[in-house]
């Protein structure tokens, strides 16, 4: 064990941590312009809906398992807060070894999960088909995937997001790159968008491991990652937590598409516009969140109070800011956006009617998103993954309350869920950051 290496905490630090994340953020995006825009050109429109009822399946599963990410930058950064290189690299051995077992459980499982997940979603026999066409290529990504995120969690741990940014961007880029090429040059259909992902994953994998060999010197090793039995199972127990809280969290965004959807068509197109705008505020708020898992983390490694009190202000403080402006923002200019988005009059009227609760969504929201960042830095994950539960049902009750006002009750649920989870952590923390630093 070396010394502790307690964090010098700044807002130049916490902007330094913040901004590659919320590029790579930004980036994402455009995977889905692109491959909308190539299989749209094929002309033809079962294809074009295959392929976005096949992205939905994946943005879920990698959604569900994004903890590979999220717990693997909190016990980096506590390692390098405790000074403890050689934990250092066993957390990234660990979290590659995880990755791939649970990459390859998905892959043998892939028949199943899509046969069961597309009978649910219930497309037509043509959509579906292509749908399967897609699912069944970009399924061998997910190994690749979900390594990458072990990968870009540990080097944000290390505070190297510079690093994490360069590889998201090459394996967008790649991707991007591949679609139109497999596409369009190789006629590979539907199929090529997918393989196109496993092309561009495999690649940023490979670049990763260059990297963290050329770089910092670091062969991940099995021996390494089962050396110590204790460790293993705490990774495991705090990515547990971590996945049951991103269940809770995927249950009320869907609980509220499926309610606005019995609303019609017009009012569910209404909230999917709104919803993508405050997409971007949650896309800033979620480089925030990231810095405090990477300060917050470093600091309870290195036992300093001071540093984890410093980190928690400035990242409250930066939430809020970027909550305000962009409150400001949709309140002001939302109509603007909303026009811009689609030519329909209809929805464009309805998105009116639910544009201020849009707006309120980041002020609602900011606590939540910074919190989450803090819990998951200081390995809190027992207690958030509890209060998000807690705020799941906050959300049902205000629903069910608020039936009456239809569309208009949902959203306010939905801010309810927001605001409830901030402040549940928020009285929480007290206590359990006496309990860390006593």
């Amino acid at each position: 064990m070396h010394e502790p290496v307690p964090a010098a905490v700044g807002p130049a630090r916490v902007l330094a941590i913040a901004g590659p994340v919320m590029l790579a953020n930004a980036t994402t995006p455009l995977l889905g312009v692109v491959a909308t825009a190539v299989i749209g050109r094929l002309g033809e429109a079962h294809l074009l809906g295959g392929i976005a009822l096949a992205a939905v399946v994946f943005d879920l599963l990698f959604w569900v398992f994004g903890f590979l990410r999220m717990g693997t930058v909190a016990l980096t950064a506590q390692a390098l807060g405790a000074g403890d290189a050689a934990e250092q690299n066993a957390v990234l051995s660990r979290a590659l070894l995880l990755a791939a077992a649970i990459g390859l459980v998905v892959v043998a499982l892939q028949q199943p999960l899509a046969a069961i997940v597309f009978a649910l979603m219930g497309g037509s026999d043509a959509v579906t088909a292509a749908a399967g066409d897609y699912f069944a290529a970009r399924v061998w990504s997910a190994p690749f995937v979900f390594a990458n995120f072990a990968v870009m969690g540990w080097l944000v741990g290390l505070a190297r997001t510079g690093w994490a940014l360069a590889l998201q961007i090459v394996v967008n880029a790649v991707n991007m790159a591949a679609t139109v090429l497999f596409v369009f040059g190789l006629d590979l259909g539907v199929a090529g968008a997918g393989w196109a992902a496993v092309l561009a994953e495999s690649l940023g994998f490979a670049l990763g491991l260059a990297i963290l060999r050329l770089r910092f010197g670091i062969v991940p090793a099995l021996a390494a990652a089962l050396r110590r039995r204790d460790a293993f199972m705490r990774m495991i127990v705090v990515n547990r937590d971590i996945m049951i809280r991103t269940f809770a969290l995927i249950a009320a965004f869907f609980f509220f598409t499926a309610q606005g959807a019995r609303s019609g068509d017009v009012v569910l197109a209404a909230n999917a516009v709104l919803h993508t705008l405050t997409l971007v505020a949650a896309f800033v708020l979620d480089g925030f969140a990231t810095a405090a898992e990477q300060l917050c983390g470093r600091a309870v490694g290195a036992r300093s109070r001071a540093g984890f009190s410093r980190a928690v202000a400035l990242v409250l403080w930066f939430s809020a800011a970027v909550a305000i402006a962009t409150a400001a923002i949709l309140a002001v200019a939302g109509s603007h956006f909303v026009s811009w988005m689609t030519a329909s009059e209809e929805v464009r009227v309805a998105a009116a009617d639910y544009l201020v609760y849009a707006a309120l969504f980041p002020l609602a929201g900011a606590a939540a998103y910074a919190f989450d960042g803090i819990f998951i830095g200081a390995t809190w994950t027992a207690s958030m993954r509890n209060l998000m539960l807690l705020a799941l049902a906050v959300f049902v009750a205000a629903w069910w309350l608020l039936l009456p006002l239809g569309n208009a009750g949902l959203w306010l649920a939905m801010l309810a869920f927001l605001a409830a989870r901030g402040a549940l952590q928020a009285m929480r923390y007290p206590h359990l950051r006496r309990a860390t630093f006593s």
